[in-house]
């Protein structure tokens, strides 16, 4: 296994060229010794755990996994550890950057799929979908409901079909990394965060992935919440175009 991933990352595409995985978690103790695992059986890939706040051993079982961690005070949300990550690889100068959640559902085998356009200069960022091919993926009822209408208004909005918006596997290039330090939404920002780059003249790939199921623990985006979320981010999206329509006055 690690043979051939090591091989599969260590390709023309890789030279010269500094990868980080930014892995947001809060109360992911039993989760991230196998994801980070995982991910460190690649060549080239540096790994940093944004600790968002934990109540459990998150830190200390990702750093015996061997990942860098940062400890964040208190909980920041989803927004704010992230872009924690990305600051970190502004700052110590990475050329891609790729989020993957801390529950286990994001396959690191696809790494190789989500980096290759953007180091490529295909995309400023590719975005893992779990609904652009037939991939097995069983999504809860209320949340199927949110994603297609996301999918809906994003879609209208950007001018661009996106089935999977609310997709948090996803790698960008430099030249996000560096926007996303300064523009990246506080909460539940992953379909909000779409719009913004399209609207900033950035390109968008979506490709095929593989997830699994969450392994340990349990979503906190229950059926009520997800009503909340879908009205929340729906808000925030609106709220957004019209301050660039104010500006374009």
């Amino acid at each position: 296994m690690r043979d051939d991933n090591s091989a599969l990352l260590n390709n023309d595409l890789l030279k010269n060229r500094r990868v980080l995985v930014i892995i947001p978690a809060f109360n992911e103790e039993p989760n991230l010794p196998g994801i980070v695992g995982r991910i460190r059986q690649f060549a080239g890939v540096d790994v940093i755990v944004i600790n968002d706040g934990s109540e459990d051993a998150t830190s200390a079982v990702a750093r015996e996994a061997g990942a860098n961690v940062i400890d964040l005070p208190f909980n920041l949300g989803i927004g704010g550890a992230v872009q924690t990550g990305y600051l970190f690889a502004y700052k110590n100068n990475y050329d891609v950057a790729i989020q993957v959640d801390a529950d286990g559902q994001h396959n690191p085998e696809d790494l190789l799929q989500i980096i290759g356009p953007v180091l490529r200069g295909e995309a400023d960022m590719v975005l893992g979908s779990r609904y652009v091919a037939k991939t097995g993926y069983k999504t809860p009822l209320a949340r199927k409901m949110g994603m297609v209408v996301f999918s809906a208004v994003v879609s209208l909005i950007t001018r661009q079909p996106l089935k999977d918006t609310t997709s948090g596997y996803r790698a960008v290039s430099k030249r996000v990394i560096k926007f996303f330090v300064n523009n990246y939404p506080t909460d539940y920002p992953e379909v909000e965060a779409l719009v913004l780059l399209k609207k900033s003249g950035f390109s968008i790939r979506e490709v095929p992935v593989t997830m699994a199921p969450r392994e340990y623990g349990r979503s906190s985006i229950t059926p009520i919440r997800s009503v909340y979320y879908m009205i929340k981010v729906l808000l925030a999206i609106f709220m957004n175009l019209l301050r660039v329509h104010k500006k374009e006055a």
